[in-house]
């Protein structure tokens, strides 16, 4: 059996396939997994399967369409191709040339028949026009957007097409490396683009942009795709009208869901609710852009691909693991936003949370959404309650430094005065299962720091009886093996090693196998928006949230939150531009742990 999986719009994701294997004796064939199945579809719009049957007499050809489209098959034939039986009884079957085989793939069967429409909501907000509409013009001008695609904005500001469009340009980038025709791809672009002014809670406004998308569709099968760029206050308001005024007739309707999803377990599991009274749980796409990072994406890749890695991937060999991200820059006028949520919620309870949960999850049956999902959700459930003992929280304070006074969080004007919203919490998390028994897993997040990155450190345990001791000197940390995960900025994985220096003697020195990104690979790295936007016209739901994983989550974090408010914690100050809250040492040092981001020798 030939399988071929080609893109109609990326060249790079095709994948070829040409295996059969014969099962207990008989001579039927069955498929294995094309490369192309098991890896996640990049800009795929559909899928030509050929199949050859064991006697040689029948060609079937079937075309399955993306997201429910109808299977078409022709009538068996003769088969007028030579059939080899080679060893173990396994049929050979000659390919077509290449120049065939490519024609065959290529071949368009329902570009007139559908079209997508995005709708923006919310589209004259930051996150639309530095994140969102950047995202789509890279995916159409990679060509991984359908031939027949509307992207309209829609929110409560006047604004006519042509304004829309001046706005989105001046946000618009082209790739590195593909700059030839950048002027031109933009124009074609924005030509597409269009807006439609109406409030968030109007069912009249979402009908007049019904009519609107229906003018672009042209009578095709229409998919619609709702990205709520909107604050959660009003989410449910908008997926009510826009299901019940401006969703898809006769193709598929999602939407984009925006974090945060809601501020505890409660006011989730409401929100949920909410939702589902208009769609179902595979219309809901809750996004954490952080799950679009590239050294994110390729954890399990690392885990799972490489022998060298799964098997000390337990409690066995890893002493612990350091989830951080730091900022070097404060709410810059975001603290009105910023106060209601505090550095918990913002990102170790989705974020730095959601990275755990792929590090430290059992290999899932397949590569499958559900499979990998439910596997997650495992991990989180297995996680120990957590105490406010293993909590330190910490808020920035005014500091001066080289003649330049930086503000404290409170010198926001949008921010209450005697604010006690954190905006550092460092925590210590468990998780109790066979694998990680006993492994502490360490989070800290924080804004105004001396930094900024997001990475995940694994310190492995000390080497028993090593003989290297008296070369190594007291401090054992310091040669301790570990593996960084640096998934922003300058994107790297490196593995530190004790190396013998250079000479007559023998002294030890750590040094760093490095895999820098930048380095070896000269193309540029996608924006986490476009992957997941991507993702979401396709149908592909591995790198979103389910609603029992948000539960869980919540779950974990709710009842710390709570007694932090009802006590009024006071969070420890630290001075902007500092390494945070010194208690975050003590909580590390009371699990013998030391922050792998302090040191003479950190990257």
């Amino acid at each position: 059996m030939a399988t071929f999986s080609p893109s109609t719009h990326c060249p790079s994701s095709s994948a070829y396939s040409n295996s059969s294997s014969v099962i207990n004796g008989t001579n039927r064939l069955h498929q294995r997994i094309a490369l192309s199945s098991i890896l996640p579809k990049r800009c795929r719009s559909r899928k030509l399967s050929l199949q050859q049957s064991s006697n040689g007499v029948s060609l079937s050809k079937a075309v399955h369409v993306q997201d429910g489209a109808t299977n078409m098959k022709t009538s068996p034939v003769e088969s007028d191709g030579p059939v080899k039986i080679l060893k173990d009884g396994i049929l050979s079957v000659p390919l077509p040339p290449p120049e065939e085989v490519k024609d065959i793939a290529s071949f368009d069967f329902d570009k007139d028949k559908s079209t997508v429409s995005i709708t923006v909501v919310g589209a004259s907000g930051d996150l639309a026009k530095k994140k969102i509409f950047p995202a789509l013009f890279a995916l159409f001008y990679e060509g991984c957007l359908p031939e027949h695609f509307t992207i309209c904005g829609y929110a409560r500001s006047k604004m006519s097409d042509a304004e829309l469009r001046t706005m989105v340009s001046k946000t618009l980038t082209c790739r590195i490396d593909q700059r030839e025709n950048c002027g031109e791809k933009m124009d074609q672009f924005l030509e597409r683009c269009f807006y439609h002014p109406g409030q968030y809670d109007s069912e009249e406004n979402f009908l007049e942009l019904d009519r609107k998308l229906k003018e672009h569709e042209a009578g095709r099968v229409a998919n619609r795709l709702f990205y709520l760029s909107i604050p959660p206050n009003i989410f449910v308001d908008a997926v009510k009208c826009a299901s019940s005024s401006a969703s898809s007739a006769n193709g598929w309707t999602r939407v984009i869901v925006e974090k945060p999803f809601g501020r505890d377990s409660e006011s989730s599991a409401a929100l949920t609710r909410s939702l589902k009274q208009y769609l179902d749980e595979d219309q809901i796409f809750r996004i954490d852009h952080y799950l679009g990072k590239e050294l994110v994406e390729n954890l399990s890749v690392l885990r799972f691909s490489n022998l060298i890695f799964e098997p000390l991937w337990s409690r066995q060999y890893i002493r612990n693991v350091q989830f951080i991200f730091a900022e070097d820059f404060g709410t810059e006028g975001r603290g009105g936003y910023f106060d209601n949520y505090g550095i918990i919620r913002d990102i170790m309870q989705n974020h730095l949370l959601q990275m755990l949960a792929i590090f430290a999850m059992e290999t899932p049956v397949s590569l499958d959404a559900e499979d990998i999902r439910n596997e997650k959700v495992k991990v989180l459930r297995s996680m120990r309650p957590l105490r406010l003992d293993d909590v330190v929280v910490g808020q920035y304070k005014s500091h001066t430094r080289g003649g330049v006074k930086y503000p404290a969080y409170t010198d926001d004007k949008t921010v209450p005065a005697g604010s006690l919203t954190p905006t550092f919490a460092a925590a210590a998390l468990f998780i109790d299962n066979a694998r990680w028994d006993g492994v502490p897993f360490l989070m800290k997040a924080g804004k105004a720091l001396h930094d900024r990155r997001a990475e995940i450190r694994v310190q492995f345990r000390h080497v028993p009886g090593n003989l290297y001791n008296k070369n190594i000197g007291t401090d054992l940390d310091l040669a301790t093996n570990e593996l960084v995960i640096r998934v922003q900025p300058d994107e790297a994985i490196y593995l530190k090693i004790n190396n013998k220096v250079p000479g007559l003697g023998m002294r030890l020195d750590r040094s760093n196998l490095n895999l820098l990104y930048a380095a070896r690979y000269s193309k540029e790295i996608p924006d986490a928006y476009e992957r997941l936007l991507l993702d979401a016209i396709e149908g592909e739901r591995r790198l979103f949230i389910r609603s029992d994983e948000l539960n869980a989550a919540w779950s974990l974090f709710s009842p710390v939150l709570k007694e932090l408010e009802e006590k009024k914690i006071v969070p420890e100050y630290y001075p902007y531009g500092s390494r945070g809250p010194v208690c975050s040492h003590y909580l590390a040092a009371k699990y013998k742990v030391r922050w792998g981001d302090i040191g003479s020798d950190q990257q």
